[in-house]
């Protein structure tokens, strides 16, 4: 048994600087910057701006300084209004943002002089531009995440999308990867970094493997909300690992009830036979679940749930060949085994107590009956030689849930708690008849847990609190069938 347990805390961060140059540490959200100005390009201090996720009513509000800058930090992402009120001048709205995970992006504003009852509308649906982040990043959203083809729905392998990622040299499964990970790891290179070089962040909390430095698993594609790759340059906050950092935000709920139900069939039965292979291939793999968000209170408290679960019956590739007895050797009768067909130099079987055996044939009652009772768990051949191909059984089953929970107490204060779990079992083989060949591979149950839970307080508009506090914990069980 091995287990494996961390805590860590961190992210507990006091912006104490003037608005315009406060700067986000809570990762798995965006900002929004920019200057107010009237219709002559004079700056307007004192403006009154706030920010407001038009999904969930959370907002964000802050006051232009005395050169008219603001900024809005600590905002979940999704889409957004953005307004501006200012003595002297009518109310400016702005629709149509959509903010994702990582973004620093600037919004500057030109008033008109009229009064603030009067409102002047813009709507926007374009792609914010980044304006302070001097790193190369892509985001894989959420459509991208839902459709295009994943073979296995593991959502780690999607950083592959990213043009400076690739599968590390020597890399995969099998490379740093094995027994001792989790199956859905996966040894990522990411600007030519080393495979285990990446940092991996799910909700702005850590979720890196310590055994390997490889990724802890993400939870399934209809759960997430998006994630950010990023990498060369990246800011002291991601100094973990050098190669870059993969940013992963789970979905929340919103006041709109939303969910999916979804079921994944693979069956060679199905598909269109290998040319180059006799036969269908044996996999079959089932995966289903669904997800549901909503609101347990209006514009105050969301919740979002989700599970999946795979079961995949499958067969290794041949093992052997091993060569076993065959019923002739059984009643003694070894000369086909030490004939032309079956070596290239025929023999004649030596007697350990001087000549050989006549004809190959070794009496029966010459066998050691310890040797005869463990035949009793090793198939028979008909092969003349003995020769015997077999396939060991890899049936596996892969269970997930998450569960996430968001509280907006007021305009100034907003919590989150996040907790997702894993278990991955493996059973190790056995088949009474042909026991000692199939239990050469040990079964595998491993478990990953983790929580994370975030506290965000305005303090005033120029000073927030960002606290994020993540646990993590990884169970690894391997051994042998009990029988």
């Amino acid at each position: 048994m091995v287990r494996v347990k961390y805590i860590v805390f961190a992210f507990c961060v006091v912006a104490i600087l003037p608005a315009p140059q406060a700067l986000a540490q809570a990762i798995a959200m965006a900002e929004i910057s920019g200057q107010i100005a009237d219709s002559t390009g004079a700056v307007v201090p004192g403006a009154q701006v706030k920010a407001t996720q038009t999904e969930t009513r959370f907002t964000r509000g802050a006051t232009s300084d005395a050169l008219g800058n603001y900024t809005l930090v600590e905002l979940p992402v999704g889409p957004y209004t953005l307004e501006v009120t200012a003595g002297g001048f009518k109310t400016f709205v702005r629709s149509g943002i959509v903010l994702q995970v990582g973004n620093k992006v600037q919004i500057n504003v030109a008033l008109q002089v009229g009064a603030v009852s009067e409102n002047v509308v813009v709507s926007a649906d374009v792609s914010m531009v980044e304006t302070k982040n001097t790193s190369v990043a892509e985001v894989i959203d959420s459509r991208r995440i839902i459709d295009l083809p994943l073979n296995g729905r593991n959502a780690a392998d999607l950083v592959l999308l990213f043009g400076a990622s690739s599968v590390a040299p020597g890399g995969g499964p099998n490379d740093i990867t094995g027994s001792k990970n989790l199956a859905s790891a996966r040894t990522i290179s990411l600007a030519g970094g080393q495979a285990n070089s990446t940092n991996y962040l799910l909700d702005g909390g850590d979720n890196n493997d310590f055994f390997s430095n490889v990724n802890l698993p993400f939870p399934f594609p209809e759960a997430l909300q998006e994630f950010n790759v990023e990498t060369s340059s990246l800011p002291a906050r991601n100094g973990l690992h050098p190669g870059g950092v993969v940013n992963v935000v789970t979905k929340s709920g919103t006041n709109t009830l939303h969910g999916d139900v979804f079921e994944y069939l693979r069956n060679g039965d199905l598909n269109a036979r290998n040319f180059f292979y006799p036969t269908h291939d044996v996999l079959k793999r089932n995966q289903f679940g669904g997800d549901a968000g909503g609101k347990i209170v209006k514009d105050k408290l969301f919740f979002f749930g989700g599970y999946q679960g795979t079961r995949i019956r499958t067969v290794n590739n041949p093992s052997g060949p091993a060569y076993v007895p065959t019923q002739a050797m059984l009643s003694g009768d070894f000369s086909a085994r030490t004939s032309a067909p079956c070596v290239t130099t025929p023999a004649t079987l030596k007697n350990p107590q001087g000549g050989t055996f006549a004809n190959n044939q070794i009496p029966v009652s010459r066998f050691n009956p310890a040797s005869l009772k463990l035949l009793n768990y090793i198939p028979t051949s008909s092969d003349p030689c003995g020769k015997f191909l077999y396939q060991i059984p890899a049936p596996s089953t892969e269970d997930q849930e998450i569960g996430k929970v968001d509280y907006l107490r007021s305009e100034k204060h907003s919590l989150f708690a996040r907790y997702f779990i894993l278990d991955y079992r493996l059973p190790a083989p056995f088949d009474p008849k042909d026991l000692i060949l199939t239990s050469s591979n040990p079964g595998n149950w491993q478990r990953s847990q983790t929580i994370t839970l975030g506290d965000n307080y305005t303090l005033s508009p120029n000073i927030v609190n960002s606290f994020h506090a993540t646990f993590t914990r990884r169970r690894n069980n391997r051994a042998p069938h009990p029988n």
